[in-house]
């Protein structure tokens, strides 16, 4: 069967809109929290996409960013991942360890627990939007990291949930920094019976 994103009506699209728009502002929230300066976001673009169109948009299937991926469970079932472009990656660890890295070459161990971490509270920042709304327990995994091409990368969802459907939910967001903009992507994949759930619960029902 289907995880019915191919089949969702423009009002169901809306509703999941809404979740990834409240979930990139505690996400914006969180960031501005962790780097102690002020982060604005504009608004975040929330789309239905083919998982195969998810490494053009990310720049090209060799295009190199992190990948930090979560497995859902609880009351929904599913995958989560997190992506960071390397200028946003970069941003994130100079300011937090002082450090002047530019490649992620120079990435030490210390550097990606660091990124790990950060991964985790932002995807809390998406789960806590949906727990909300919904009031369903959404546990998160512990969260594995890896620093590849773009299209190594979303190898691990597109296999994964290849057999239940190819479109998954895309946030791009982009936040505004006074130095500098920087992007970051999540992709949702509930499974279908949480993606029933969901949206039930939420008052439109596949």
């Amino acid at each position: 069967m289907r995880n019915n994103f191919e089949s969702l009506s423009e009002l169901q699209i809306d509703v999941l809109r809404e979740i990834g728009n409240i979930g990139a502002g505690n996400a914006a929230t969180t960031l501005s929290t962790m780097l102690a300066k002020k982060v604005d976001m504009t608004v975040p673009h929330v789309r239905i996409v083919d998982i195969q169109e998810i490494a053009n948009i990310l720049g090209g299937p060799e295009n190199q960013v992190v990948g930090i991926l979560f497995m859902l469970s609880e009351d929904i079932d599913g995958m989560m991942m997190f992506i960071l472009e390397q200028k946003f990656a970069h941003l994130i660890i100079n300011n937090l360890m002082g450090r002047n890295l530019e490649s992620f070459l120079q990435f030490e161990e210390i550097d990606l627990s660091a990124l790990k971490e950060i991964g985790n509270i932002m995807a809390g920042a998406y789960v806590n939007a949906i727990s909300g709304l919904t009031n369903l327990s959404i546990y998160l995994s512990v969260p594995s990291i890896a620093i590849d091409m773009a299209g190594a990368i979303l190898s691990v969802p597109a296999i994964e949930f290849g057999k239940v459907g190819d479109k998954v939910l895309f946030i791009e967001e982009e936040f505004i920094g006074d130095d500098e903009n920087v992007s970051s992507y999540l992709i949702l994949i509930p499974e279908m019976n949480s993606l029933h759930k969901i949206l039930k619960i939420l008052g439109v029902e596949i």
